[in-house]
């Protein structure tokens, strides 16, 4: 399997992109969030990869800067299917709260057309807490996140040789989701700041991480691989060497801190 990051930064980033990514098996795609607009395109486009051939999208919550980007997916997949240019089916999957969004924002900035293509060709999936679905070929579990702020779906997928990759969205991995947390192969976890720098970036007012948080929970949940992503942009140039600093002191396994359209093979 194989992540490419489309966008690492927060909501307020304007360096690099907010954060979304793909998930690549056998030539099949998970595309998780959208970013905050039709950029989303031109990340996939840069990244090597095909917009029409994101058949699988999972939307973690309805913030704009991971939204958004969905609602021009949603257009331009309908858009396509019309004009003959993307084949098969697509399915979006996310908490009913947000899918229920979705098709009413598909209703009222769609063509009638294309807004009939709704549940035909383009699937609205609407799941519950620990509900599985499958996706490119692997089992998924969402999760609850438990967010203070907006109903947020995280997941776990079982990929590969039985590894476990959890994505616990874009806010520190609640209670529940240490338990479907622990043992990872890979974890997804936000990273708002540097703790050194939490008087500046104030990441506990926003219900965000900070590198040495991000990476202690890590530890204590046993995890093998950690990945850091929604980060600020201030210090994006020298981002990755000081993330790995600190993260480092806190955490023994692998640490990761992509940049925008880097990849992985997990």
């Amino acid at each position: 399997m194989k992540l490419t990051m489309l966008g690492t930064g927060n909501a307020r980033a304007t360096k690099c992109y907010n954060t979304c990514f793909v998930l690549e098996d056998h030539g099949h795609y998970l595309l998780v969030d959208g970013g905050g607009g039709n950029g989303i395109f031109h990340q996939l486009e840069a990244a090597g990869l095909d917009w029409k051939e994101m058949r699988q999208i999972f939307v973690t919550h309805q913030h704009l800067d991971h939204l958004m980007g969905i609602v021009w997916m949603i257009w331009g997949i309908t858009k396509g299917i019309r004009e003959g240019t993307y084949e098969g089916d697509a399915s979006i999957y996310s908490h009913a709260d947000l899918i229920a969004l979705l098709d009413e924002l598909a209703h009222k900035l769609l063509k009638p057309k294309e807004y009939a293509l709704i549940g035909k060709r383009l699937h609205l999936v609407a799941l519950d807490d620990r509900d599985v679905f499958k996706a490119i070929g692997n089992k998924v579990q969402v999760f609850d996140i438990g967010s203070t702020k907006m109903k947020q779906f995280g997941f776990s997928m079982t990929c590969g040789d039985n590894q476990k990759l959890t994505c616990c969205g874009d806010e520190p991995v609640s209670e529940a989701g240490k338990a479907i947390a622990e043992g990872s192969d890979w974890l997804l976890h936000e990273a708002f700041c540097l703790y050194d720098q939490r008087d500046i970036f104030r990441p506990y007012e926003k219900h965000h991480s900070t590198v040495k948080d991000a990476a202690s929970v890590a530890e204590s949940l046993h995890v093998k691989n950690l990945l850091l992503y929604h980060t600020e942009d201030k210090n994006l140039a020298h981002r990755k060497e000081l993330y790995l600093a600190e993260g480092r002191q806190y955490f023994h396994g692998n640490l990761y801190v992509p940049d925008d359209l880097e990849s992985l093979d997990l």
